[in-house]
């Protein structure tokens, strides 16, 4: 039975719209890159992409390209205690994705959000928080599958959603996934989809 959901795509996919979706409905969100974040602040630096950037490939280098889903396993475990379904936002590194399936096993369940490239930057340009111009966002795809392992995840994933209109459309797409998924946790909740 699915009792995790993790969630993965590119830089302007709409993966934040998915968590932020499953959140409004009720579902624990466990953040990977809070983890990040958290070590950012206690080094006294600035929260900045750079930063996070930084201490990112530090911890990596150090402790493993899965150290997050290590870190995060209690995370996931007393949520899991308290929660039927938890979410994962922020699977990136294919070693991530390979320690949590040899953890969780068939409770695993990898949801890629894919968007065309194109859209993506597009979106990427005009996004209120830490936008970036179309060279940056390349720039920055290519770090991410040639030093994060992110298309591993991707290519692996249980189900991809197509996310190429509005978020309307996203949702009812995501209605439906989750009342497929759902079924056997909440079957109230998923006749009520």
């Amino acid at each position: 039975m699915v009792r995790i959901i993790a969630i993965v795509g590119m830089p302007g996919s709409g993966k934040s719209v998915v968590a932020g979706y499953l959140k409004n409905n009720g579902f624990p969100i466990i953040h990977f890159g809070e983890i990040i974040m958290n070590e950012v602040e206690k080094r006294g630096l600035a929260i900045t992409p750079q930063n996070e950037q930084i201490v990112r490939e530090e911890i990596r280098q150090k402790y493993g390209m899965d150290v997050c889903a290590k870190l995060s396993f209690p995370i996931i475990k007393s949520t899991l205690l308290k929660h039927q379904l938890v979410v994962i936002d922020g699977l990136y590194s294919f070693s991530e994705y390979k320690t949590l399936k040899i953890e969780f096993k068939d409770e695993l369940l990898v949801v890629a959000i894919f968007t065309p490239k194109s859209l993506r930057y597009e979106r990427l340009t005009f996004r209120h928080e830490r936008p970036l111009k179309i060279a940056e966002a390349e720039k920055r795809d290519f770090m991410e599958i040639e030093r994060i392992e992110k298309g591993g995840p991707i290519a692996m994933a249980d189900i991809t959603i197509i996310n190429d209109e509005n978020q309307y459309q996203l949702y009812r797409k995501l209605e439906a996934l989750l009342a497929e998924i759902l079924q056997e946790v909440y079957p109230l909740t998923a006749a009520s989809l």
